[in-house]
């Protein structure tokens, strides 16, 4: 979408800093545990790390909990019983927002009538769950763009809260595209309307992108997000730039990713931000081991950790 005048100039001036800060396209780092951890979030709460993760070993909802973001120990399913409106067997990307004395899970589900993809949330009183949806319907469900995926809740300097999104648009042969919403204060339903952040327009990305997070740092804010296939090596990172949470957006990649297959990690992607208990910005992502990328070769998406820095205004993920 066109960048209004004097945003634009602006924009074009951080854009062009980034770009001259800009280095070879990033890579994933080692595993910090191997079991399959797809499209991980992790939350810390005080001293402690939560990290949650798309459905795998007979859970809706994976979680683990660690000290050191080193040593792992599995929990039992966050979500242990889906809504009645929902079907089993596609419960992916969860991120948690905590609000008040609770904690809210967003979630991807499928909505049996459709066959498609719809976001839901769910609410409890621990960040380890039990989560229990008491809704009567999807949060966010795009029917008319093939469904509805990825959350991620974004919360500005000022505490107002966001859910971002993507359509799956690409189910229906069009240019994916991705969202955000303000979420009323109970972080229980969307206020105003939604806004079209960014959509597949690159070379690079085809044939999809998915998987939005975002950060503000200096008052830029960054939107990350995965492109290609998963279930690939070709699977990568890039991302964009505003200066407003809803933007508009000016893409930053626009002829290669940012974080790409090499070194431990092959196909990278599915990224969520989180602060360390220094106060130093993190990124989860999940990545396959090279020579072992797809689940039909035994492979697994492992979670991986790097420390997030950005020098110049570029971004820079780093162990």
């Amino acid at each position: 979408m066109p960048v209004p005048g004097k945003l634009a100039h602006r924009l074009r001036l951080h854009y062009l800093r980034v770009r001259a800060g800009a280095a070879r396209p990033q890579t994933g780092g080692p595993p910090v545990d191997d079991r399959d951890f797809p499209d991980p979030f992790v939350l810390r709460v005080g001293s402690t790390y939560f990290a949650y993760a798309t459905n795998a070993g007979g859970a809706n909802v994976q979680v683990m909990r660690s000290a050191d973001l080193t040593g792992w120990e599995a929990l039992p399913d966050a979500l242990p019983v889906l809504p009645s409106w929902a079907g089993p067997g596609r419960t992916w990307a969860p991120a948690v927002l905590p609000l008040g004395d609770r904690y809210l899970l967003y979630y991807t589900v499928r909505e049996p009538t459709s066959d498609r993809q719809c976001v839901s949330v769910a609410t409890a009183r621990t960040p380890a769950g039990p989560f229990a949806d008491n809704g009567t319907g999807p949060l966010v469900f795009q029917l008319e763009r093939g469904g509805s995926i990825d959350p991620s809740p974004f919360v500005d300097h000022d505490g107002t809260a966001y859910l971002l999104w993507k359509s799956d648009d690409n189910a229906f042969e069009r240019a994916s595209r991705l969202w955000g919403q303000p979420l009323a204060a109970d972080g229980l339903a969307l206020s105003g309307t939604p806004t079209e952040l960014l959509r597949h327009d690159r070379d690079w990305e085809r044939p999809l992108i998915e998987a939005p997070a975002m950060v503000c740092v200096d008052g830029v804010y960054y939107l990350f997000y995965s492109a290609r296939w998963w279930e690939s090596a070709d699977y990568a990172v890039g991302y964009a730039i505003a200066l407003a949470p809803l933007g508009p957006f000016l893409k930053v990649t626009n002829t290669r990713p940012w974080m790409m297959t090499g070194g431990p990690a092959a196909g990278p992607g599915g990224q969520e931000l989180f602060r360390h208990a220094d106060g130093a910005l993190w990124m989860a992502y999940h990545g396959w081991t090279p020579g072992r990328v797809g689940y039909g070769v035994g492979g697994a998406r492992s979670l991986r950790l790097s420390r997030l820095v950005f020098p110049g205004g570029c971004p820079s993920a780093g162990a």
